[in-house]
């Protein structure tokens, strides 16, 4: 059983791209599920869709990837907040991930959003994780 479902995901997905996959299965929980449709919103990912099994639902998540290398959309996927060391910013010092480029996925009390959501709605958070 795993603890951080959240890096548990991020660490499939990492695992899919260094792979080549075109789909990778991760646990559904409700964080994750916001997570990956942020993911979706920001152009990271195709589409998800969720698989419900006896006992365990999971989504199945189409992974995006560009030119005749076949190079993915996703270049990074990095923890911040973790179970052992929460890390909270408020809507003034939210995190910008090179510069704008990449995105942080921060959870409010609105739900969970990218921080430029967040700022632009005078949000502050936990901050989940950095992509770019």
């Amino acid at each position: 059983m795993v603890n951080d479902t959240i890096a548990d995901t991020l660490t499939r997905i990492r695992n899919a791209i260094l792979a080549k996959h075109q789909i990778v299965q991760v646990p559904s929980t409700k964080v994750t599920r916001s997570i990956i449709q942020v993911l979706k919103e920001e152009g990271f990912i195709y589409n998800f869709e969720e698989i419900k099994d006896d006992f365990k639902n999971f989504l199945l998540i189409s992974l995006k990837y560009k030119g005749k290398q076949n190079s993915s959309i996703i270049k990074s996927l990095k923890r911040i907040s973790k179970p052992g060391l929460r890390v909270y910013s408020n809507h003034k010092n939210l995190p910008k991930v090179i510069g704008g480029i990449g995105i942080a996925i921060i959870s409010t009390s609105k739900g969970i959003m990218t921080d430029k959501k967040a700022r632009y709605s005078g949000l502050g958070g936990e901050v989940l994780c950095h992509i770019s």
